[in-house]
């Protein structure tokens, strides 16, 4: 398959607006055992968390942060560990499994902000791209093409070659990809973290590129 791709910009941002809703505030208030939440001012839900979260230990609310998100799909003592080392290792960009970045930047980002920076602060990468091809655009097709455009030291490239030439199964591209969202006929707008892609990494912004899919045969 062949795409001709324009990495048009990448920004970043430490806080991800679409993530946490007032009724994850709202619970986690209670978590946190704060009384009355229904009389707080939807607007002021947050700031109240925020002033909740800090009268505990961060090591405490860090683990019931991740209790709340992640308790069906980590025990207690994946739990209790991550609580433990997330104040002082960024374990939205170290953690093993890359499907679980997402939510634990999003669960980071909440305690940095609410403890004033306690917690190491981290950023996710926002490109816009544009990409010229026959067909539905998928992960694994943006994840190829795109890491065409990086350079050969991206962790991606050095972690992932053999997926990325299709030589093997690519079942992580949409673990590596965030959020991948159509702004137009054949605008993207994709989101991972930071550690992933960055401005120094992109070693060309426009070029034709073309791809191949593993085939078990």
């Amino acid at each position: 398959m062949k795409l001709q791709v324009n990495i048009k910009d990448i920004k970043y941002v430490n806080e991800i607006d679409t993530y946490w809703t007032n009724e994850d505030y709202k619970e986690l208030l209670q978590l946190f055992d704060f009384s009355e939440i229904d009389k707080i001012n939807p607007n002021e839900l947050k700031e109240m968390l925020f002033m909740a979260i800090t009268d505990f230990e961060a090591e405490e609310a860090a683990k019931i942060v991740l209790t709340y998100k992640l308790s069906e799909v980590l025990n207690e003592g994946q739990i209790h560990n991550l609580a433990y080392d997330m104040p002082n290792d960024k374990v939205a960009e170290e953690y093993p499994d890359p499907e679980l970045h997402y939510d634990l930047f999003n669960i980071n980002q909440l305690l940095h902000h609410a403890f004033n920076g306690i917690f190491p602060n981290t950023e996710a990468s926002i490109l816009t791209i544009e990409a010229l091809m026959k067909g539905e655009m998928t992960e694994e097709i943006m994840t190829k093409s795109l890491c065409q455009g990086l350079s050969g030291e991206n962790l991606l490239n050095r972690l992932y070659s053999d997926q990325l030439e299709g030589k093997e199964e690519f079942t992580d591209a949409a673990k590596f990809i965030w959020l991948l969202t159509k702004k137009g006929e054949n605008t993207y707008e994709l989101m991972t973290s930071k550690y992933w892609i960055d401005k120094d990494s992109i070693a060309r912004d426009e070029y034709e590129c073309e791809i191949e899919f593993f085939d078990e045969d």
